[in-house]
């Protein structure tokens, strides 16, 4: 069967060849069929290669299992499944197809052995994904999909100039780790997937686009690019120490911002960088404990974090609005949304019994075993602002706040199903940790429920709400705009825009208006030569009917003409 030779990104690659060829009615079920034939596949891969094929002497893997690429993959492709349910309601083609080439992009990426077929799944999510942000189809998305798009040509631009030069050296398409401070190849690829996993100041792309992607899009993107980025990383960068404090500056900048927005999908966008800086962090410590609590943490997180961004599509989808600044008073309105936004927001925060206690610490675990304590204690004070800005804030100007008059339509049954499932998800691996522990790259004999971890989670807990608590009237949504690092090169960008393409289309036009009335001198003068030679003198212009024959005369030579022509003809035949 197809399902056991092909690689589980292409399954979904071909589901998005596939779709166009469908009725609609079957488009939505198929973006959630092949991802679980994607997830069959996936969970019957065994540590090896699976599939490579010669090309010009070298070979490319296409399909290559480990411990660390199946923990990925396994979450990708069902996240994929859980995405497919919360897009059921979509009818746009475009839409689906990009989830899928999107989605199948993650797991190509994820399974390939070589470089060729890596930097493939990369860019092809680079253009899916961008294709959900332009969905959206506002200026707004439009302007922040083009944004996205440059940087990640950046991005990918760097990771090939890396690439290129490990293959001159070693002469091998094989994806293999760079030892530290290894070469210009290294830094070169490091510095493009830094782009990916959104490195400040490498990041300002993710919450620039992410908000203004469609309801569902931002689903798909919460989940795959900078998660892929971990994975790379995880392969290709273990143990360079160099990622530990880039990692802990990432908490801490991506929950300083968080608190500061007031669109919801902005905060939670933020928070993306924030949670990835654990992951980074962990990889950067390179021990067993700290791979497994990356790639622990990264499989939360796409659990969780697509909960966020379900929650706040579900109240984008009904009541048209994101900015908490317009939003508050129909919590009893939607309680279904809200409870389940909660499960979210509670495992993003690290609260006990879900599932980002059981794979957060296990970061921090790691960083207080290599003895960084430094890292420890700004790691916690990073889950403090989570809880604050996401578990808290968030939903409270959201649900609870000053009641506007927002009456919100009932959403789709399917996303309600979706965030349902994706919510028991979060509580069964938080109340169940082997569950997933099993399945990491290394034995795992961290334990999360322990005495002192509980009494630690419990304690900055109740103190974050007791704060919050005190003072929440200064934490009202007001419409305003944080500066971060894309000012760097939004303002430069449009006097450089100005330079390079506005006084060049101004060279052009120039050009083309000189061209336009040429043309049309030669026009006019072709036409009537005596009105022109005649605007030169100070006579006035000649009539320029002065000079041409009665209609009754050009009919008559007419005539003759063509008698002329038929007699010469019958002669002809005749001769």
């Amino acid at each position: 069967m197809i399902v056991e030779t092909l690689p589980p990104g292409f399954l979904l690659w071909l589901g998005a060849a596939l779709l166009p060829l469908l009725p609609q009615r079957l488009r939505g079920p198929a973006t959630i069929l092949f991802p679980l034939l994607a997830l069959v596949r996936v969970w019957g891969l065994t540590e090896g290669v699976h599939l490579s094929v010669p090309y010009l002497g070298q070979e490319l893997v296409l399909c290559q299992s480990d411990g660390l690429r199946r923990v990925f993959g396994m979450i990708f492709a069902l996240i994929a499944v859980l995405g497919g349910i919360y897009s059921l309601h979509v009818r746009s083609l475009g839409q689906q197809a990009a989830s899928l080439l999107y989605a199948g992009g993650g797991l190509v990426v994820a399974f390939s052995g070589d470089w060729l077929t890596l930097f493939l799944g990369w860019e092809v999510m680079a253009v899916a994904s961008a294709c959900l942000i332009w969905a959206r189809r506002t200026p707004e998305a439009s302007a922040a999909g083009l944004r996205y798009v440059l940087v990640h040509l950046l991005g990918g631009s760097l990771l090939l100039a890396g690439i290129c030069l490990q293959v001159a050296e070693t002469g091998s398409l094989a994806v293999t780790a760079f030892a530290p401070g290894a070469s210009a190849a290294a830094w070169l690829a490091l510095a493009g997937v830094a782009v990916n996993v959104a490195l400040p100041p490498l990041h300002a792309w993710l919450p620039d686009s992410y908000p203004k992607a469609t309801a569902t899009g931002s689903v798909f993107l919460s989940a795959f690019t900078t998660k892929t980025a971990v994975l790379v990383l995880a392969l290709l960068f273990p143990g360079w120490g160099i990622l530990v404090p880039l990692g802990v500056m990432m908490t801490l900048y991506g929950v300083t911002y968080a608190i500061l927005a007031n669109d919801i999908r902005e905060v939670l966008a933020y928070h993306i960088v924030s949670q990835v800086g654990y992951m980074v962090a962990g990889v950067g410590i390179g021990t067993e404990l700290g791979i497994n609590g990356a790639a622990a943490h990264a499989y939360s997180h796409i659990l969780y974090k697509a909960l966020l961004f379900m929650g706040a599509g579900a109240v984008l989808e009904t009541t048209g609005r994101t900015h908490m600044a317009d939003l508050g008073g129909f919590a009893r309105r939607s309680p279904a949304v809200l409870v389940l936004y909660m499960v979210a927001a509670f495992s993003i925060s690290g609260v006990p019994l879900f599932n980002g206690f059981i794979s957060k610490s296990a970061v921090v675990a790691a960083a207080a075993e290599t003895h960084r304590t430094i890292s420890v204690v700004l790691l916690l004070l990073a889950s403090v602002g989570t809880f604050l800005s996401v578990g808290l804030k968030l939903p409270y100007l959201t649900w609870f706040g000053p009641d506007r008059g927002i009456r919100p339509t009932k959403p789709p049954p399917n996303m309600l199903v979706a965030m349902g499932i994706t919510a028991f998800l979060c509580f069964l691996y938080g109340v169940w940790p082997d569950l997933l522990y099993r399945d990491l790259p290394y034995p795992m004999p961290y334990r999360p429920y322990t005495g002192a971890h509980l009494a630690e989670a419990i304690q900055l807990l109740l103190f974050t709400f007791l704060a919050f608590w005190w003072m929440r009237k200064k934490f009202a949504g007001e419409r305003k705009i944080s500066l971060d690092t894309d000012w760097l090169y939004r303002r430069p960008g449009a006097a450089a825009a100005g330079l390079a393409v506005g006084a060049v289309n101004a060279l052009f036009g120039a050009g083309e208006r000189f061209a336009e009335g040429a043309a049309r001198g030669l026009a006019e003068a072709a036409r009537n030569p005596a009105a022109v030679l005649g605007s030169r003198s100070s006579s006035p212009p000649p009539d320029p009917d002065r000079h041409r024959l009665p209609l009754g005369v050009s009919l008559a030579l007419t005539l003759v003409a063509l008698v002329v022509l038929a007699v010469w003809g019958l002669l002809r035949l005749g001769a």
